[in-house]
């Protein structure tokens, strides 16, 4: 049984990564895409193979032939689309960062309340790769001792004002685009939720956006997270696990390619391995688990619970900044 997908406009995210990886998912097809430029839409259309090509996404939306909708809209707009595919009977796959704070990503908890039967699920794709798993298990195996901190870091360069990820009122930023993944990792690993934290942002004097953010996280029991994450630094990404007796470090832990095999490595008092892992998509692994979840109507991967504790933990953080202190979650 394939599941049939419908893609909510022609963001870049979507056209160059996401919608090819589920063009390869065995349980996916892609059916449709749509802009608010039919042009756009046709053009796209025709790149990607898709059958269907919509000038609105209510169009879209309205379609009979789509169980699923991948909604990779401005951040704005995830939690009203989303809820719109709902109340069109779709499932939907919503890029992150889920909503614009806790609060609105609670309206769409709520909202999902009344579709029971439809699957809603943040896109953090970066929990599929198979080196995170391995991550994981090796943090939870004692692998490295105890795990006692974790940093990380993304960043690149990009000052366009007329780019969504530099427009204020429409969640830009580098909390909301980058450093979400920065603090979707400790919680990952420790597997539990940070009881403080505290931030140092610098924001752009004429856009207003957090274009540098750096933040500890405190998850009680010595256990911490820091992190530094941008919009205005040369592109870099990279993570860090700390343990009592060894560390873990991941190369490439959330843009892995699709073309060469990816490594972490493993270093303890004995020497350092380096452990391969063969080249896989981790869009399309994301869109086959969620796929699966719609086809056998079992949990998603990731709850939107997850979604949402993620997003207080971005409050907290820009409450942070504004109060100059820790701030207690």
């Amino acid at each position: 049984m394939k599941t049939r997908w419908g893609i909510l406009s022609t963001a870049k995210i979507g056209t160059r990564k996401v919608i090819p990886a589920i063009q390869k998912a065995l349980n996916c097809e892609v059916v449709a895409i749509s802009s608010r430029s039919l042009e756009q839409a046709e053009k796209a259309a025709l790149e990607l193979g898709i059958a269907k090509a919509y000038s609105s996404y209510e169009a879209l939306l309205a379609d009979p032939e789509i169980d699923i909708i991948y909604n990779p809209l401005p951040n704005h707009l995830h939690v009203p689309y989303t809820i719109k595919a709902l109340q069109a009977g779709k499932h939907v796959l919503c890029e992150k960062p889920i909503a614009l704070n806790s609060k609105e990503a609670l309206t769409l908890i709520e909202a999902t309340k009344n579709y029971p039967h439809l699957k809603v699920m943040e896109a953090f794709m970066y929990r599929f790769h198979p080196q995170w798993i391995q991550v994981k298990q090796l943090a939870d195996s004692g692998a490295i001792g105890k795990v006692k901190c974790i940093h990380s870091h993304f960043s690149f360069y990009n000052n366009d004002p007329l780019n969504t990820r530099n427009i204020l009122k429409i969640g830009g930023g580098a909390l909301l685009d980058v450093g979400c993944y920065c603090i979707s990792f400790p919680r990952f690993i420790f597997g539990k939720e940070p009881e403080r934290v505290i931030s140092l942002i610098d924001r752009d004097p004429e856009m207003k956006i957090d274009r540098l953010s750096s933040a500890m996280l405190d998850f009680a029991n010595s256990q911490t997270a820091t992190f530094t994450s941008s919009i205005q630094l040369m592109y870099g990404q990279w993570a860090e696990i700390m343990g009592t007796s060894g560390r873990i470090v991941v190369d490439i832990p959330v843009n892995a390619p699709n073309d060469r095999p990816t490594k972490i490595t493993l270093v303890n008092n004995e020497g350092s391995e380096d452990i391969l892992f063969d080249a896989v998509d981790q869009y399309t692994l994301e869109a086959e688990q969620f796929a699966n979840a719609v086809i056998n109507n079992l949990p998603v991967p990731t709850p939107l619970s997850d979604a949402l504790e993620n997003m207080r933990v971005i409050d907290a953080l820009f409450e942070s900044e504004k109060e100059k202190r820790w701030v207690t979650l």
